[in-house]
C-alpha cells in the first residue's frame, strides 16, 4: 500500500470518531430527556393489566398518576390540623401540574387524613412530587407528620434514585477502569487510548440510542441506560486489550507500525468480532421476553456490543499506529526482541506456575474446581427470586415508602392505587357483588364522568348508587360510565397495593370476577406487579435456555468442534449456578434484601454467559492456533500463558465496570452488580485460568472432535 495511504486511513479513521464524538457528546445529558421510569415502561406487553391500563383512559379524562398526601398526628388529630388539611388540598389544586384534588378524608382513628391530588397528564411526576412536598412541609402544624405516596411518589423516589445514572455511575466506572489500566500497562499514555476508545464507542451508541427512542422505536428506562453504559466501556475495555497484547506482541516481530498493525488486526479479529457476536446475540434473546423493559435491553445493548467492537477494531487500531512504539512508553516493545517464555523450564512468572499445574494434574485440577463451583451453587436452593414490592425497589430513605407504611396503619392498604376491572355493563351487579366477596377487598366504586369525583359507590353500602348516585347541589343522578358496552370498578384492597397479601388477592380477584363475567380483566398497580413478575419468571423459563443454544451453536462454528463448546457452555453454566448461588447468600444473610426481582436472574445469565463465554473465546482461540503448531497439550499450555495476563486485566477491568452499578440505590442494579461482578471474577480466576484449561488438557486431542485436530497427536 502506497505511503501516503498508511498515514491518510488512519487519520480518517480518527477523524470520523472524533466527528461522531463531537456530535454524541452533548447526547450524554439529553438521554434522560427519552427516558421513563414511570411503571408503564415495565409493563408486559400482552398481559390483563396492560389492557385495563389500555382501556381505562376511555371511562375518564386523561390524567397523570394519583399522589397520596397522608398527614398523621400521634394521639389523634386536632381540629386546628383537619383546618390545614383543608388549606393544603385547596393550595393542591391551585397547582398547575395538579388535574384534581380530592377533600381531605380522615382515618376511622381519628389519628390521620387523606388527601389524593392526581396530576396533570403534562407534569413531570418528579419535579411535581417534589413540589407538592415541599407545599405539605410548609402547611405542616407543628407536630404532624406529612408523607407524599402514591403511584406518583414511587415514581418520584425511583427517579431521583436513577438521577446518578447520567454523571455519578460513568465517573465511578472510568475512574475504576483508568486504575486498573494505569496498574496493567504502567503507562502514562496507553491507558487513555484504551478509556478513550472505550468512551468513543459509549458516544456513539447513546446517539443512536437517543435517536431510536426519541423516534419510539426503543424504550429507555432508567435500569437499560445504566447497563448500557457499564456495558460498553466493560466490553470495549476487554476488546481492546486483546488488541493492545496482540499489538505489542506484534511489535516485536515487525519491523514497522504498519506491519505490527496488520499482524495484530490478523490476530484479534477473529476472536473479537466471535466475541461480540456472541454477546450480541445473546443480548438479542432478549427480545423474546414479553416484558417491554427486558425487550428495550436487547436492542440497546447490541448497539452498544457493536460499537464497541467497531472502535476497538478501528479507532485504536489507528491511535496506536499513530503512536506506535511511543504509546508503551516507558516499557516500549522492541522490534526483534524475544518473547517471553511461557512453557518450559525457562519460563517463569505466574502464567508458567499455573502451566505446570495444570500439567501435572489436570484432572485433579478440574475435579477440585467442578466441585467447588457446584458447593457455591447450593446456594441456589434459598434464592427468593419470585419479585419484591414496589417500596422496596429504592434502597436508603425514601418519602413513598414511609408514607405507605403510614396510610397502611390507618387506612385500607391499597388506598390510592386500587385495583380495577374492566367488565360487562349488563353483568353489573354479578360483578360487584364477585368482587365484594373476595377476601381483602374493602369496598368497590364505579368510574363515572359524569360524577364530580370520578366515580359512584356501587356495592351493598350503596344498593341505590347502581342506577345513579345524585349529585351534589343538582338533584341529578350521575351513572357509572359505559364504554362499548363495559364498565370500570374500583377495588380498594384492605392490604399495601405492593404486599403479598394485595397480590393474592388480586390473584383471587381474577378467579372470582371471571366467574361472574368470563370476559372481565383485572388491573390496577398491583395487577401490575403480579404480571410483570409472572412473565419475568416466564422469560427466564424460555430464555436461558435459548441463550445457552445458541451460543453454543456459535463456539461449534468458531472452533470447528462439539466437544470443545460443550466443555465451555458447560463450564459458564456451573460458574453462572456458583456466582447466583453465593449471590443469593450474601443478599440474605449479609444485606438482608426482601428478595430479587425474577429478571435479576435473567439477566446475569445473559451477562455471564456472553461475557464469560468472551475469555473463553479469547483463550480457546489462542489454544486452537497454538494447537495447530504444537499439539494438543503443548497448545493448551502455551495459550494459557499467553493470554492469561490480558484475560485478567480484562476480567477485573469488567468486573470492576459492572460493579460500579451499585453506587446508584436500586435494589435490582445493586443485585444485578454484584452477581455479575463475582460471577466475572469466578470467570476469570478459576474457569479460565484453571477449569477449562485443565479440562481441554485432560482430553488432549479429543477435545477438538471431530475436527482434524482431533487426530494430530503431535505431544502424545
Amino acid at each position: 500500500m502506497p505511503r501516503f495511504l498508511r498515514i491518510v486511513l488512519p487519520a480518517l479513521v480518527i477523524v470520523v470518531w472524533l466527528g461522531v464524538a463531537s456530535v454524541g457528546g452533548p447526547f450524554f445529558g439529553k438521554i434522560s430527556e427519552v427516558s421513563t421510569n414511570d411503571q408503564t415502561s415495565f409493563l408486559p406487553a400482552s398481559a390483563d393489566a396492560t389492557e385495563v391500563q389500555q382501556q381505562s383512559a376511555a371511562f375518564r379524562d386523561e390524567t397523570g398518576a394519583p399522589a397520596v398526601v397522608v398527614l398523621e398526628r400521634d394521639g389523634g388529630l386536632r381540629s386546628s390540623d383537619t383546618a390545614a388539611a383543608s388549606d393544603l388540598a385547596r393550595t393542591l389544586g391551585e397547582r398547575s401540574d395538579v388535574e384534581s384534588v380530592s377533600p381531605p378524608i380522615p382515618s376511622k382513628d381519628g389519628a390521620a387524613v387523606e388527601i389524593v391530588a392526581t396530576l396533570t397528564t403534562a407534569a413531570d411526576t418528579g419535579d411535581a412530587v417534589a413540589a407538592i412536598r415541599t407545599d405539605v412541609d410548609r402547611a405542616l402544624p407543628s407536630g404532624v407528620q406529612g408523607f407524599v405516596t402514591g403511584p406518583a411518589g414511587f415514581t418520584a423516589d425511583l427517579t431521583e434514585a436513577f438521577a446518578g445514572i447520567d454523571g455519578i455511575l460513568l465517573g465511578v466506572a472510568l475512574l475504576a477502569v483508568l486504575v486498573i489500566l494505569v496498574v496493567v500497562y504502567r503507562s502514562p499514555l496507553l491507558p487513555f487510548l484504551v478509556l478513550g476508545t472505550a468512551t468513543f464507542a459509549l458516544t456513539a451508541s447513546i446517539l443512536v440510542v437517543y435517536a431510536l427512542a426519541k423516534a419510539g422505536i426503543v424504550t429507555v428506562n432508567g435500569q437499560v441506560q445504566g447497563i448500557l453504559s457499564i456495558l460498553v466501556i466493560g466490553a470495549a475495555t476487554d476488546y481492546a486489550l486483546l488488541y493492545v497484547s496482540r499489538y505489542r506482541e506484534a511489535l516485536r516481530d515487525e519491523r514497522t507500525g504498519w506491519d505490527a498493525t496488520k499482524a495484530a488486526l490478523r490476530g484479534s479479529l477473529e476472536p473479537v468480532l466471535a466475541s461480540g457476536g456472541t454477546v450480541i446475540v445473546g443480548v438479542l434473546c432478549l427480545l423474546l421476553s414479553d416484558l417491554n423493559s427486558n425487550k428495550a435491553l436487547g436492542p440497546v445493548a447490541a448497539i452498544g456490543i457493536a460499537f464497541s467492537v467497531l472502535a476497538a477494531l478501528t479507532l485504536l487500531p489507528a491511535l496506536l499506529l499513530a503512536f506506535r512504539r511511543a504509546a508503551f512508553w516507558p516499557l516500549r516493545p522492541t522490534y526483534g526482541s524475544a518473547h517471553k517464555a511461557v512453557t518450559g523450564p525457562d519460563a517463569r512468572g505466574l502464567w508458567a506456575r499455573v502451566g505446570r499445574l495444570v500439567a501435572r494434574r489436570s484432572r485433579v485440577v478440574w475435579i477440585v474446581c467442578t466441585v467447588g463451583l457446584l458447593a457455591m451453587g447450593t446456594g441456589l436452593l434459598g434464592l427468593r427470586a419470585d419479585g419484591v414490592p414496589q417500596s422496596d425497589l429504592v434502597i436508603g430513605q425514601s418519602q413513598a415508602r414511609d408514607g405507605q407504611a403510614v396510610l397502611a396503619d390507618h387506612f385500607p392498604g391499597g388506598s390510592g392505587s386500587p385495583a380495577q376491572v374492566i367488565g360487562d355493563a349488563d353483568r353489573l351487579d354479578r360483578l360487584v357483588d364477585a368482587i365484594e366477596r373476595t377476601d381483602g377487598v374493602d369496598g368497590v366504586a364505579a368510574v363515572s364522568k359524569q360524577s364530580q369525583t370520578g366515580t359512584v359507590p356501587v356495592g351493598t353500602d350503596a344498593d341505590t348508587a347502581r342506577s345513579g348516585s345524585a349529585q351534589p347541589g343538582t338533584g341529578q343522578r350521575a351513572a357509572p360510565t359505559v364504554v362499548d358496552g363495559r364498565v370500570l370498578l374500583q377495588a380498594t384492597l384492605t392490604d399495601t397495593a405492593d404486599s403479598d397479601a394485595a397480590e393474592q388477592t388480586v390473584r383471587d380477584l381474577r378467579v372470582a370476577v371471571e366467574r361472574a363475567d368470563p370476559g372481565a380483566i383485572v388491573g390496577g398497580v398491583t395487577a401490575t406487579a403480579v404480571d410483570t413478575n409472572d412473565t419475568g419468571i416466564r422469560d427466564r423459563t424460555l430464555i436461558i435456555p435459548v441463550v445457552l443454544v445458541v451460543i453454543l451453536l456459535i463456539l461449534m462454528l468458531l472452533l470447528r468442534s462439539i466437544v470443545a463448546p460443550l466443555v465451555l457452555i458447560g463450564s459458564v453454566i456451573v460458574s453462572f449456578a456458583a456466582a447466583l448461588g453465593v449471590g443469593a447468600l450474601v443478599f440474605d444473610h449479609v444485606f438482608h434484601f426482601p428478595g430479587a426481582d425474577p429478571s435479576v436472574p435473567l439477566f446475569s445469565f445473559v451477562f455471564l454467559v456472553a461475557l464469560g463465554v468472551d475469555y473463553n473465546i479469547f483463550l480457546m482461540t489462542r489454544v486452537r492456533e497454538e494447537t495447530i503448531r504444537s499439539g494438543p497439550h503443548e497448545g493448551v499450555l502455551r495459550g494459557l500463558g499467553v493470554t492469561g495476563g490480558v484475560i485478567t486485566s480484562a476480567g477485573v477491568v469488567l468486573a470492576a465496570t459492572f460493579a460500579a452499578l451499585g453506587v446508584i440505590p436500586i435494589l435490582f442494579l445493586v443485585q444485578i452488580a454484584f452477581v455479575v461482578a463475582f460471577g466475572v471474577l469466578l470467570d476469570t480466576i478459576v474457569v479460565r485460568s484453571l477449569l477449562v484449561p485443565a479440562i481441554v488438557y485432560d482430553l488432549g486431542h479429543r477435545a477438538w472432535w471431530p475436527s482434524r485436530l482431533a487426530r494430530r497427536r503431535a505431544d502424545m
